[in-house]
């Protein structure tokens, strides 16, 4: 029955175009609906065709879910309907291409080195959590998610990065979380002045701004720019900056990062292969309507079924109608297509006999038969193909077939076997490879840095970071090596695989390294350069570079190497593997911009320009694409870090370079041996060492040679450094040295032929040095300055340089030298262009040619024809003449664009042409036969040949140099020979030698150097001073012209300098306490130096050698500048431009201060005294004059108007000099009129002061007593001899300083030294003094003056100093640094300077020093612990470990045996514990914000502490109680500490230290402003550190440590042991301790009575018996005295003693009880809460390295006590009684602190003496009154005379005297109370 076409094809269409839009689809009765296409269209086939084993719908949707036909018995039946051989049934295989025939098998014994995957499968054990799914089903993968360490963040999904990316501005978690919740405001870090800040915060040299090149990576640096640098030849300039090739402009593509390409183009031409898209992009016409988006803007798959014929599956036929039908279909007698094509005689269709069946002879088919709609079909198996004649079967090869197997393959009848490369192992689907070892790493350049990403589970880690702009990378696996390419520094560089030994491998000679590839196999290192189209080899150390490729190359990129065998690494055998339009491209699409490939395994990995991405897909079939990161910052080049990457392989060089002397490389089955680029191959293995000749070219940017020992005549760049702007080339070949010059750094510099031994040999006085030539006869350098008009000559090493020509110069350019007849040649392209000569010592100097000229550019000499030769670029000629000029000719005329360089060498001539940026040569006598040597060179300058032929010549200079003392000269005259002198220094008579040195000159601070410029002769010529520092700014200037030494102050490096005129002799006299020294002077009379300080606001005067520094003036003044000196007069003179501009003047010793002018005044810069005339002159660079007036300040007039910006002015004789900043110049005018003013020097960026001096000149001549007569008498007195010493040869009796007045002079101390009543001498130090740290510095302020001038210490090495503590025994400072995590010790003086513990720190916060025991405590919290040891660092013990959160400040009371600490961790908290650690006790920890301070009031007892987060400063007893707020506005204080009445604090936001009254809070001042980095501060005094305890004398008898406690003292030993054995109980007991005190050099009186040592159970002796030594008669008979080396017993009767006490107790406790619920009650209303709190979140400036922000909510303030409870300990001549016993206990019960319970012991044992009933203070006034009248005068004046207890205390002591003061022993004094402060 024939089926209905028509109505087929109807329904067919129907579907297809009018139901298309219809989500669903309806055919015909007798239709089937195929399933409905992802384009939405709708396909009928007839019903019988379902389920008839034919894919007709062409997604199987016809053929799902259908009884499937039977296999033969020997096959099995997949579930998609195919038949394999029953024998590949559970084989491991997936040979159903479904995995049916590996469904249920039974499971597989795994090895013990394997595992077992939940399919049955079996894999490698290593295989197992890799990243990789080796078992098919991702078993092998289901992992505990990894461990990030500490140094690493938690990304969302699990993956690990690096900490510091955390909140960068950089997406490095895959899922971004790493830049979630992060601060809304992280500031940038601030760039340099030299530096620009790229968009997303990086810093960058600012001379890559607007430089046409990516530097930031995201083009913001490029941004806003005028103008760009141009591309090169053949590139597109997008409008962001970036290069890229001509040809993509407008070729649909946006290759530009902002789409520049692609606008404003014309409709572009597609070829008849492509399509056109919308945009204008072409695509290959195959990619139309294939269901992709090629065009990226969808134009490809519009419009598609109106297109043609659709696209058939693999398993179906195409109909010439277009239909679609299953393949099985075909010839099957029906015609199925409607057009009957499927039987059409072209498909070779056998005609149908009707007899055919299967089973007969298996219906002919060769393999697999079946009968389908009664006709015999023909099929075969797995393995096997259907011949043409549809009945026989022939094998497939699989392994033909790209994709079957990953590596290797091997076929077989019927089947196929994969095998793998050596390394790898086959997988469990048999086919694909898995390499062994470590897990796979994708490493990539970054631009800015180089990271690593794990491609299966996108860890992702940093390698190397603040790069410029790395592009290319490769890696040598064996050694550990990364080495990548930076197209910014073009430098290729190289570091080891951890990131660390980063170093230069090639750094000369690049311009654009965009490829890298390293040869592990034979250690070599290839590069792409596609600025100089090269492709270049050398070591992978960059030794013996060769260029191996130069020819046909356009602009080489990517490069790749197969170092294996049978490679050509030699650059032989070189072909094209594909050309233009032959590549085979993967089936994917969606690539904007891919840039670099790497491969590993089965697949493909590249990195993305525009989508900023890596990314993977199959490398066969380019499926499966996956982004592996994204949203990086500039992904460039991109390798797989494994080791079967670089698999082993046959080194063919051997382990002896394969015998050659310099490269060895790889080529075929053999190697070849290279030689580096221009040397010669003098044999098969061997090359020359050195060249002999080659020629030496100029290009600016880098200096090259040409060698003519070799064929190639590559150009090879010599490696030189910062060789900005070369201009100027020679050579010496006796030492085989390259001369040239840089206009950029106006400098003239050599190194040898080979880019070795480079070094500077001019670099000052410079401005265009344009020529240069060398005198091999006489070793003597010449060289040309176009900038300052000279000819200048010195020896070849830039010594002895001078002038030699000066005048009637107008831009000389080039200069050659003739020795022979001693001449020397130069051009001059000025006004008048000419050539000159001159015999070499400036003699008989004429101009040879004038006429014709217009450039006159290079020069040169044949020396053979005596010809001279120069090149004229406006001329465009080559000429010659006579060496006199005459005989001139053209020898080239024609084709010369723009010569510039010029050289002779054999038979050629040889130059450089801008314009056609090549060398040629010609013949030297014909000029023709031209040739090109090399083109394509940007910036060619001067050109010369090297080689070894000069000519020797004979000179009298050669021996004994002529008799000279400084340079001998060749010359023309007779004699061939003249002596000269060096600049600014006149040839004495007789023409032999010189003067020593300058007597009348000028000197000058120039910033980076000191320059002198000599008065002596008739030129003006500067001259550096060369010192052998590095100077940064330097700006005043000093000389002292007695000892030939200058003088000067550096603002950078901040310190004052000086040195001898010579240079020699160079020392820092002043290196501490200063910031920006703008003046200086030197009393060469009085040996003084004087210097003003615009940052500290201070005039200061120290000894010539920086000794007995002294600040003179420190009180208003607001930015002193200039400041000279009258010695005879005594007085100084100084000006200051702050607000109040104004010149002043005081005696020199500071005294007599008076303001001479202060009105019309802008900026007073430079200030001179002209002795002479009795004049002021000063500069002043706003109102643009210099002015006059007489010494008082009257008959004020200006001398020169305008001067621009004048800054140093200086005078000498008739003459002023003065420095400007805006002319960069000095100048000269009349001192009288101001007339005559001329440029003394110019172009000399960074003038700063400047001095005038003449040696010549006695220091008195210029003072002339008639002038005197109206200064008075007083002055004419002092100037009776005139330049004397006012002070004498004695320093006036002084022991210090002697300082001049008008009237005499003064004695005068250190800062912060008082002299003493004798007018004359000064004590070595102060007595009471702060030393406060400030990071950098540790520095001290005398509190014995009233200055409060910090003085610095000068302990060296110091970088980050934080905690500080003195001991005043051995007067040594301790001090922690938290840059070197080290606790150190230094004299006061600064030396002897040690560490006492050097290891195991981390922040150490808090130091203090046990003066009694010796012992050094610290708190860390890096670690969280509280240590201690001896001072010396030994014996070494962690104290406190555990519940410390931030441990901060630390305090000790050696006296008491307590601790305390502060810890402004989480939960902010003060404690205390005994010294030994014990007895923990939490004092305050309430109120608290960040208690940062914490310092101890031994006289009170009372602790005070800052709290930087409340901003306030707060006081309690030693228990914690009697809490009181004594300042509560304070800005962010950091460190306190206590003095008399003082309480001084440093405080971080106000970078000051400040103090209040101690009793009152009030009186607030400011002691030092304006200082950074405050950090600890203490107090050193007599006072401070007094009192003992038991372990003051010979360490308590302990072996290692002895630590006091509260009631007794406990040995202990070390955490880590030492030599010696250590015992908890005393071997020796001590004797009785003494009271120490700083003024004591010994801790112990002698012969004192020992204590006894008792353990924490064991009785307390009473105070005054442990104090005094000695026992009452009523103890003595108690046996409660102690005798040498016996234990205590316990007294008879104490317990009796205690259930009195306690029956006692009890009952006056319900007594204070109800006293104690009223006087709460009372004052309830007292209970304060802190009015300014909200919640307020403030950051704690840390000098760590993080932040911490710390929220703490406003709470209220706890009630304070208004009363403050004392008590005293009881002694020998008083008597208690029972009730005052009582009322002491139950005060104390309130305290609740269990120290005073044992005070209360010792006092209610002695039952005899004194108490008051109560004494109470009031905590405003500190008012002291006695209540209830129960004591009499007597006995309350004693009371308070004695040592108070721990409740709290007033200590009361007379005044001590220096080195006198008493011990602290609790004796009475006899002097009362005389005032409240006193009290």
């Amino acid at each position: 029955m024939r089926r209905p076409w028509g109505a087929l094809l109807l329904g067919a269409l129907l579907c297809a175009h009018g139901l298309a839009s219809s989500p669903e689809c309806a055919c015909g009765r007798s239709h089937f609906t195929c399933t409905v296409s992802a384009l939405g269209e709708c396909t009928c086939i007839p019903a019988q065709w379902q389920c008839d084993g034919d894919n007709d719908c062409g997604d199987h949707s016809d053929e799902d879910g259908c009884m499937l036909p039977t296999c033969s018995p020997l096959d099995f039946h997949c579930d998609n309907g195919k038949c394999i051989r029953r024998s590949w049934v559970c084989d491991g295989d997936n040979d159903c291409e479904d995995d049916s025939d590996e469904q249920d098998c039974p499971p597989r014994e795994c090895e013990e080195d394997e595992f077992p995957c939940q399919n049955g499968y079996c894999i490698r054990s290593l295989w197992h959590c890799d990243g990789d799914n080796d078992c098919g089903d991702n078993s092998d993968e289901q992992c505990d998610m990894r461990k990030c360490s500490d140094k690493e963040f938690r990304c969302s999904d699990g993956s690990c990065i690096a900490e510091h990316w955390y909140c960068d501005g950089d997406a490095d978690c895959k899922d971004g979380s790493d830049e979630e919740s992060c601060p809304s405001a992280v500031p940038a870090p601030p760039c340099n002045l030299e530096e620009f800040q790229c968009a997303y915060g990086r810093c960058i040299l600012d001379i890559y701004h607007c430089d046409g090149d990516d530097d930031c990576g995201d083009w913001s640096d490029e941004a806003d720019c005028s103008s760009h640098q141009p591309c090169r030849s053949g590139e597109f300039m997008c409008d962001s900056g970036l290069c890229i090739n001509a040809g993509w402009r407008c070729d649909g593509d946006a290759d530009c990062d902002d789409q520049s390409d692609e606008r404003n183009c014309t409709t572009s031409v597609c070829t008849a292969e492509q399509f056109r898209c919308r945009s204008g992009r072409c695509v290959r016409l195959s990619w139309r309507c294939d269901g992709e988006d090629d065009c990226a803007d969808n134009s490809d798959e519009e419009n598609c079924e109106n297109t043609g014929s659709p696209q058939c599956a693999s398993d179906q036929f195409l109909c010439w109608n277009g239909r679609c039908i299953g393949q099985r279909k075909l010839c099957n007698g029906v015609n199925d297509c409607g057009d009957n094509s499927d039987e059409s005689p072209q498909q070779n269709c056998r005609p149908r006999t009707g007899e055919e069946n299967c089973n007969v002879n298996n219906g002919g088919c060769a393999q697999k038969c079946q009968m389908v709609r009664g006709a015999v079909q023909c099929t075969c198996h797995t393995g096997y193909r259907l011949t043409e004649d549809g009945r026989a079967c022939q094998d497939v090869n699989e392994c033909a077939e790209e994709g079957y197997c990953s590596q290797g393959c091997t076929n077989s009848e019927g089947a196929f076997q994969c095998w793998c490369e050596a390394g790898y192992e086959l997988r469990p689907d048999r086919r694909s490879c898995k390499a062994l070892g470590p897990e796979p790493v994708l490493l990539f350049a970054n631009r800015i840095d180089i990271r690593q990403v794990l491609p299966h589970r996108s860890e992702y880690t940093l390698l190397l970071n603040n790069l410029e702009n790395a592009i290319a990378l490769d890696f040598h696996h064996r050694r550990e090596l990364v080495f990548w390419s930076d197209v910014t520094l073009d430098r290729i560089l190289r570091a080891n695989l951890n990131g660390s030994n980063v170093e230069e491998v090639v750094s000369t000679g690049l311009e654009s390294p965009g490829g890298l590839a390293v040869d592990w196999v034979h250690d070599k290192l290839y590069w792409t350069d596609s600025g100089t189209s090269r492709i270049e080899v050398a070591n992978l150390d960059g030794a013996h570079r060769k260029v191996l490729l130069w020819q046909n190359l356009e602009k080489p990129r990517a490069i790749a190497l197969h170092p294996m065998e049978g490679a050509n690494l030699d650059g032989s055998h070189r072909k094209a593997v594909i050309s233009q339009g032959e590549w085979v491209s993967l089936p994917s699409v969606g690539l904007p911009h891919p840039f670099a490939i790497t491969v590993f395994e089965d697949s493909l990995y590249w990195t993305d320009w525009h989508t900023k991405s890596i990314n993977s897909a199959n490398k066969f079939t380019g499926k499966n694409q996956e982004i592996i990161r994204n949203k990086l910052h500039f992904p460039m080049d991109i390798h797989t870090l494994h080791p079967q990457r670089q698999p082993a392989g046959k080194n063919r060089c051997g382990d002896n370079n394969g015998g050659c002397t310099h490269l060895c490389l790889p080529s075929g089955q053999n190697y070849t041996c290279a030689c580096p680029t221009g040397f010669r191959k003098i044999s098969s293995h061997a090359c020359a060492q050195s060249l002999d000749k080659f020629l030496l070219f100029a290009r600016r940017m880098d200096i090259r040679r040409i060698s003519f020992d070799t064929e190639d005549l590559s150009d090879d760049v010599i490696p030189l450094a910062d060789v900005r702007s070369a201009v100027a080339l020679d050579w010496d070949s006796r030492d085989d040295h390259v001369y040239w010059t840089d206009v950029s750094t106006d400098t003239i510099s050599r190194a040898k032929w080979d880019g070795t031994g480079q070094e500077v040999v001019v670099d000052t006085s410079l401005e265009s040095p344009a020529g240069l030539a060398i005198d091999w006869v006489t070793n003597k350098l010449y060289w040309t300055d176009a900038g300052t008009d000279r000819i200048e000559v010195a020896n070849t090493d830039g010594s002895m340089r001078t002038v030699i020509i000066w005048e009637n110069l107008d831009r000389p350019r080039d200069i050659v030298v003739e020795p022979m007849g001693g001449y020397m040649y130069w051009t001059d392209w000025g006004a008048s262009p000419k050539i000159e000569r001159a015999g070499m010592d400036a003699s008989a100097r004429q101009v040879i040619i004038s006429s014709n000229l217009t450039w006159p550019n290079g020069l040169a000499i044949d020396y053979g024809s005596q010809r001279l030769y120069w090149a004229d670029a406006g001329m465009k000629t080559i000429e010659f003449a006579g060496l006199d000029g005459s005989n001139r000719k053209v020898l080239i005329g024609s084709q010369l664009p723009h010569p510039f360089g010029l050289t002779l060498y054999g038979e050629r001539i040889y130059w450089t042409d801008w314009q056609t940026k090549s060398i040629q040569s010609a013949d030297r006598l014909t000029g023709l036969d031209r040739e090109t040597l090399q083109e394509n060179l940007e910036n060619l300058m001067d050109i010369h040949v090297f080689h070894r032929r000069r000519p020797p010549v004979s000179t009298p200079c050669a021996v004994e140099n002529g008799g000279c003392s400084h340079l001998c000269l060749r010359s023309p005259n007779p004699s061939g020979f003249s002596c000269t002198c060096p600049t600014g220094i006149n040839l004495l008579p007789g023409g032999k030698m010189c003067s020593p040195g300058m007597n009348s000159f000028l000197i000058f601070a120039r910033r980076i150097d000191v320059r002198m410029v000599s008065l002596d002769i008739p030129y003006f010529a500067d001259v550096v001073v060369p010192i052998n520092i590095t100077m940064k700014n330097t700006i005043a200037i000093g000389v002292d012209p007695q000892e030939g030494k200058v003088y000067w102050s550096d603002s950078t490096l901040h310190r004052i300098s000086r040195a001898n005129l010579d240079g020699s002799r160079h020392e820092d006299i002043i290196t501490t306490g200063l910031q920006t020294t703008d003046g200086l002077t030197v009393d060469a009379i009085g040996r003084k130096v004087y210097w003003t300080d615009t940052g500290t606001n201070r005039i200061e005067v120290g000894n010539l050698d920086g000794s007995m520094r002294k600040v003179l003036v420190w009180q208003n003044l607001d930015s002193p500048r200039a400041i000279v000196l009258y010695h005879e007069m005594g007085l100084m003179y100084w000006t200051d431009w702050g607000e109040n501009a104004k010149l002043e003047r005081a005696a020199m010793d500071g005294s007599e201060r008076t303001v001479l002018i202060s009105n019309n005044l802008g900026w007073p810069n430079g200030l001179t005294v002209d002795k002479a005339s009795s004049q002021l002159l000063w500069a002043d660079a706003h109102t643009e004059r210099i002015e006059a007036a007489d010494l008082n300040g009257g008959s004020r007039h200006t001398l020169v108007s305008p001067v621009q910006h004048p800054y140093g002015l200086t005078l000498l004789d008739s003459y002023i000099y003065w420095t400007d900043w805006q002319t960069r110049s000095i100048h000269r005018a009349d001192k009288g009129t101001g007339g005559n003013v001329i440029l003394v020097r110019s172009n000399l960026p960074g003038l700063m002061d400047i001095q005038a001096v003449d040696r010549a000149q006695p220091l008195d001549a210029s003072v002339s007593l008639r002038h005197c007569s109206r200064r008075g008498v007083n002055a004419c007195a002092s100037l009776s001899q005139p330049g004397l010493n006012k002070c004498g040869s004695r320093n006036g009796g002084c022991s210090h300083l002697c300082l001049p007045r008008p009237s005499g002079f003064s004695c005068a101390c250190p800062t912060g030294i008082q002299l003493k009543a004798d007018g004359r001498t000064c004590d070595p130090s102060p007595e009471t003094y702060l030393l406060f740290s400030s990071r950098g510095s540790i520095r001290r302020i005398s509190l014995d003056t009233s200055d409060h001038t910090d003085v610095h210490v000068p302990v060296p090495e110091l970088n980050n100093v934080i905690s500080l503590d003195y001991d005043s025994v051995d007067g040594k400072v301790y001090y922690t640094d938290v840059f070197l995590d080290v606790i150190r010790r230094a004299d006061l003086n600064g030396s002897n300077m040690e560490t006492v513990i050097g290891q195991g720190l981390k922040t150490t916060d808090g130091l203090a020093v046990d003066w009694v025991a010796r012992n050094l405590y610290w708190t860390d919290t890096g670690r969280n612990t509280i240590e201690a040891s001896r001072l010396d660092g030994s014996c070494r013990k962690v104290l406190i470990n555990n519940s410390l959160d931030e441990p901060r400040a630390i305090a000790v009371f050696p006296r008491k045996g307590y601790l305390f600490w502060t810890d402004w961790g989480h939960i902010a908290k003060i404690e205390r514990a005994n010294l030994d650690g014990s007895e923990r006790k939490v004092l305050i920890n309430t109120d608290l914000g960040w208690p940062n301070g914490l310092t101890l009031d031994y006289d009170t007892r009372r602790i005070y502490w800052v709290d930087a987060h409340l901003d306030r400063i707060e006081s309690a007893d030693l228990s914690g109680k009697l809490r009181q707020v004594l300042v509560s506005h304070v800005s962010h204080p950091f460190a306190l500490t206590q003095q008399d009445r003082w309480i001084y604090w440093t405080d971080w936001q106000t970078k000051s230290i400040q103090r209040v009254d101690k009793y009152s809070g009030r009186s607030k001042e400011t002691v030092l402003a304006n200082v950074e980095g405050l950090m600890d501060i203490i107090v050193v005094s007599p006072q401070r550190q007094t009192g003992t305890n038991a372990c003051g004398v010979n360490n308590g008898g302990c072996t290692h440590l002895c630590f006091a406690r509260a009631s007794d003292f406990v040995c202990a030993c070390p955490d880590e042991p030492d030599s010696r054995p250590c015992s908890l109980v005393p071997v020796l007991v001590p004797p009785a301790p003494r009271a120490t005190s700083m003024s004591e050099n010994s801790p112990a009186l002698p012969n004192t009575q020992p204590p006894t040592f008792r353990s924490s159970t064991s009785r307390t002796r009473t105070a005054l018996e442990e104090v005094e030594g000695r026992c009452s008669e009523r103890n003595a008979r108690l046996g409660r005295c102690a005798h040498p080396n016996e234990a205590v017993p316990a007294a008879a009767g104490e317990g009796l003693h205690i259930s009195y006490a306690i029956g006692g107790l009890l009952s006056v406790l319900l007594i204070l009880v109800v006293i104690a619920a009223l006087m709460l009650y009372r004052h309830k209303k007292s209970k304060f809460t802190d009015p300014g709190m909200g919640n307020l979140t403030y950051s704690n400036p840390s000098y760590r390295t993080s932040t911490q922000e710390v929220k703490i909510e406003a709470i209220p303030k706890p009630a304070m006590y208004n009363q403050l409870c004392y008590k005293k300990e009881g002694g020998p001549d008083h008597n208690y009684t029972k009730e005052k016993i009582k009322i002491v206990e139950g005060i104390c019960l309130l305290s609740g602190d269990d120290a005073e319970w044992d005070d209360l012991k010792q006092l209610r044992s002695s039952r005899g003496g004194l108490l008051r009933d109560h004494v109470c203070m009031k905590t405003d006034t500190v008012s002291i009154q006695a209540s209830c009248g129960s004591l009499d005068d007597t006995e309350t004046e004693q009371l308070l005379q004695e040592e108070q207890s721990e409740c709290s205390s007033v200590h009361t002591a007379a005044t001590p005297e220096r080195r006198g003061s008493l011990p602290d022993t609790g004796w009475k004094h006899e002097r009362k109370l005389s005032s409240e402060s006193q009290v």
